[in-house]
């Protein structure tokens, strides 16, 4: 018996329907993890937008943050905060660098600005160019370490803080290398020349 050729019509689809393999599932992206920065990289990453705001920014410091969201690594950080001057402008301006969101530290992933403030030139640390940074935090750390002595060695595992500035006490930026979670709890750090990676001098 023939079939009407509607019937027949439907018939092939559902069996060309049939015979198809179901559609394999997307592929998951693999995650990137965020990873910790050197103060070099970190630094330039700021200069960048800090250049639109003002095309004669100098720096004027930057610290490293400790943030649980990413282990610091060494010679790296999971964030950073930095302060430009515009000498033109009259302004200062604070700007962070982290690796991800932050809501327990308030920290955006990213580059993040905040306002500008007046800049009247006072203060212990003097403005520089970013030229000045030549040697990096993972230098300057190797540097600090082989003059820390029996000081590394008894206090294994602590968090090491990084403060780049340019005071009085010496006549390039210097890299602060501290042991501790910030200047005001740490009892030992070693100065070492941002310019020239050399070291300068321990404090206790």
């Amino acid at each position: 018996m023939k079939l009407p050729w509607f019937a027949a019509a439907i018939l092939g689809l559902l069996l060309i329907s049939c015979s198809e393999q179901p559609a394999a599932p997307p592929e998951k992206k693999a995650e990137v993890k965020p990873e910790p920065v050197t103060g070099q990289s970190a630094l330039f990453k700021m200069y960048q937008v800090a250049r639109a705001w003002a095309s004669d920014c100098q720096v004027l410091k930057l610290a490293s943050l400790h943030i649980t969201d990413v282990p610091d690594a060494p010679g790296k950080a999971g964030a950073w905060e930095g302060t430009f001057v515009s000498p033109s402008r009259s302004e200062a301006r604070t700007y962070n660098w982290s690796a991800v969101d932050s809501v327990e530290s308030n920290l955006h992933k990213g580059v993040f600005q905040t306002a500008a403030q007046p800049y009247s030139g006072s203060g212990t640390s003097k403005p520089f160019l970013i030229a000045a940074v030549k040697t990096d935090t993972d230098a300057a750390l190797e540097t600090a370490k082989a003059k820390a002595g029996d000081y590394d060695t008894k206090h294994p595992g602590m968090p090491i803080t990084f403060l780049l500035e340019e005071t009085q006490k010496f006549p390039d930026p210097a890299w602060r290398v501290i042991w501790g979670e910030s200047l005001g709890t740490s009892g030992f750090s070693i100065f070492v020349d941002a310019m020239t990676g050399g070291y300068l001098t321990t404090m206790h």
